[in-house]
């Protein structure tokens, strides 16, 4: 799957910081059995020099802010990686302006089942029009339907919503 308008050599820095997840699509029963009652998360980002990330996500939920850390390990070319701990077998970054969005893809396995999800990373919590074009535009190339979006509301729960990208 070929990354879309962004170079990785020499830019996986500029990945680096915080973003906001506000949008989803997922095939994933456990997704869709949710997506109604999802709130906007953030991950923030931290690239080594080996091109691996270091992600700490942030999940605003009825019972308080959940928090969890992954690494996300190279695989191959730069922007592609998995994350075995999460069950994520290929996750790319199919499209990014580095400074405002980013579209991410993830096949993952989940309770047994294998599921395609696609998210769209925002500098911001308001995504452009640009950024959604870009999202709307993969999700569909990898046979995800409009009515599997979740599109996710802001929430202060967590205190990444009190920071500010760079």
């Amino acid at each position: 799957m070929p990354t879309r308008g962004s170079q990785w050599p020499g830019a996986l820095p500029q990945f680096s910081g915080l973003w906001y997840v506000v949008s989803m699509v997922s095939d994933c029963t456990v997704f869709l059995s949710k997506k109604d009652h999802l709130l906007m998360s953030t991950r923030d980002i931290k690239a080594s020099a080996g091109g691996n990330l270091s992600v700490h996500m942030e999940f605003p939920r009825a019972d308080g802010c959940h928090q969890a850390d992954a690494e996300y390990l190279r695989v191959g070319a730069q922007g592609h990686f998995r994350v075995p701990a999460s069950g994520y077998l290929d996750v790319r970054v199919v499209d990014t302006d580095y400074s405002s969005f980013a579209v991410v893809y993830i096949y993952k396995e989940l309770e047994g089942a294998l599921s395609t999800m696609v998210q769209l990373y925002s500098r911001t919590r308001e995504a452009s029009p640009q950024a959604l074009e870009a999202f709307q535009d993969f999700y569909q190339t990898v046979g995800l339907p409009a009515d599997m979006v979740a599109m996710l509301p802001k929430s202060d729960v967590c205190s990444q919503g009190d920071r500010h990208a760079p």
